[in-house]
């Protein structure tokens, strides 16, 4: 047992205790915190706990083994030590610090109090409530596990520990935040993992000063790779447990917070972003042959609408073969204004989806398709070839893995649009020079963002390029600095 200098002890006197718990924490005024003394050997004991995280048998069940020692035992002095080997659940550990009582019965344990005792027991029987473990909407595939994290830790952390069965996976389990107290699980297989990246990691959680993260883990990133305006994704965010598992197994941390079914992959690149499930749930032919149609779509999605008003703007710069690329009637609005528009229109769309209840949805696409897209093409608000245009780069968006990376994709490819539509080809160059530029220089905890590409490293590259058989990818990734990198035992 320990206690910090700055934590209020716990009292000798159970009556002290109670009062702590009425001016502190609302006992008797709110409902939802539960409470029950009894008196065992001629001693006060007091429960406490929260009603909607316990199971309200479990409680009924320690109050019964606790009544029964009035029946089984008579020596008063011992009662604390009786106490603590009457109660048959897996975690029973004492405190001398009430904040921390209060803290551990706020997340879901209950806390027993024995008069003129300075410690209490806290009892692990939280019961969260929540979903069970289903595929992740965002994240789905044809073959494989159709389990997913939920909004409870402990299930998530035993959704991992049931893909890596082994002893040196690590569980850090830490709070954050002031009033929240959120439960963060710091994951990490430990002699793998960078040492130098676990204390990274944990320095920066335990650096974090607010009163609370309920954004989860959103909040959590922006503290850890810092608040600046940075529209790509440092993170990787993943709801499948398989996912989590094969970047533990790469060397990665993971970060698993509380009440969210989403956890944090770090440090990642850019083409950790492009990577999906599916390509490792086929054969590596057929997998690869995926890889290479999202790179063309996620190349389509930023590249396309740019090039093609380029084109359009200077057909001089078209080969003779691709003459018919542009429109053949001048519009009463400017092809780029055209653009813009339509790619707003998109994004109206997508965010109405989100928002509209499920059986309305395909209503709604069906309205848009048919009426808005129609009718603004006879009216002549829109050419037939934006909107072709427009609908493959969407597409491409869609087909990007990483939801965050598709919306980031979204604003360069905006960004490059202005560009083209002011300075023409002169503005499509600088453009792209700056995005590459700008991908270049980022990185997610000291790791370089375009890697393998940039610093270079051609084992790297045959991984990011293909999907290479198991047998035969026998290295751990050397960005991560692991502290083990092969992968198979020799």
């Amino acid at each position: 047992m320990s206690q910090n200098q700055n934590e209020s002890p716990i009292y000798a006197k159970i009556e002290k205790n109670e009062q702590y718990m009425k001016e502190n924490i609302g006992l008797g005024t709110s409902f939802d915190l539960g409470f029950r003394e009894m008196i065992i050997l001629k001693q006060k004991v007091q429960l406490y706990y929260v009603t909607g995280l316990t199971d309200a048998s479990v409680v009924q069940q320690i109050m019964r083994q606790l009544v029964q020692i009035n029946d089984d035992e008579t020596n008063a002095k011992k009662l604390p030590e009786i106490v603590e080997n009457r109660i048959i659940y897996q975690q029973v550990e004492p405190t001398e610090s009430l904040d921390e009582a209060v803290d551990q019965m706020l997340s879901g344990l209950v806390v027993i109090f024995i008069d003129g005792i300075k410690y209490a027991f806290i009892v692990d029987v939280r019961n969260y409530p929540g979903r069970s473990p289903q595929e992740p909407d965002t994240e789905h595939v044809v073959r494989g596990s159709r389990d997913g994290y939920t909004e409870n830790i402990i299930e998530n952390t035993a959704l991992t520990r049931r893909r890596i069965r082994d002893a040196r996976l690590r569980h850090e389990m830490l709070k954050v935040g002031e009033r929240s107290k959120t439960d963060i699980c710091l994951c990490y297989i430990d002699d793998i993992t960078n040492d130098g990246l676990i204390e990274l990691v944990r320095d920066r959680l335990n650096e974090i000063e607010t009163d609370g993260i309920t954004m989860t883990d959103k909040s959590l990133e922006e503290f850890i790779v810092g608040p600046k305006w940075k529209p790509y994704p440092l993170v990787r965010y993943t709801e499948r447990p398989d996912v989590a598992a094969t970047h533990l197994m790469e060397g990665h941390v993971v970060l698993i917070v509380d009440t969210s079914p989403s956890v944090i992959i770090l440090p990642t690149t850019f083409f950790h972003h492009v990577q999906h499930a599916e390509e490792y749930r086929q054969t590596p032919l057929i997998g690869t042959f995926m890889r290479f149609t999202r790179f063309i779509a996620i190349m389509a999605s930023i590249f396309l609408l740019p090039l093609w008003l380029l084109f359009v703007m200077e057909p001089a710069l078209l080969p003779a073969e691709l003459s018919f690329i542009g429109p053949k009637e001048e519009g009463t609005i400017p092809v780029a204004i055209q653009i813009i528009l339509a790619d707003l229109g998109i994004e109206f769309l997508r965010m109405a989806a989100i928002h509209t209840p499920t059986p309305l949805a395909t209503s709604m696409g069906l309205i848009a398709a048919v009426l808005i897209g129609q009718i603004a093409i006879d009216v002549g608000l829109f050419g037939p070839e934006i909107i072709l245009y427009v609908s493959i780069s969407a597409i491409g968006i869609y087909v990007t893995p990483s939801y965050e990376l598709g919306v980031a994709n979204k604003i360069a490819r905006f960004f490059m649009i202005l560009a083209t539509a002011f300075f023409g080809s002169l503005g499509f160059a600088i453009s792209f020079t700056l995005y590459i530029l700008y991908l270049t220089h980022l990185k997610s905890l000291q790791t370089p963002y375009l890697w393998p590409f940039m610093p270079f490293n051609a084992a790297g590259i045959i991984e990011i390029i293909f999907r290479v058989p198991m047998p035969y990818s026998n290295k751990r990734p050397s960005v991560v600095h692991p502290k083990n990198d092969y992968r198979q035992p020799r």
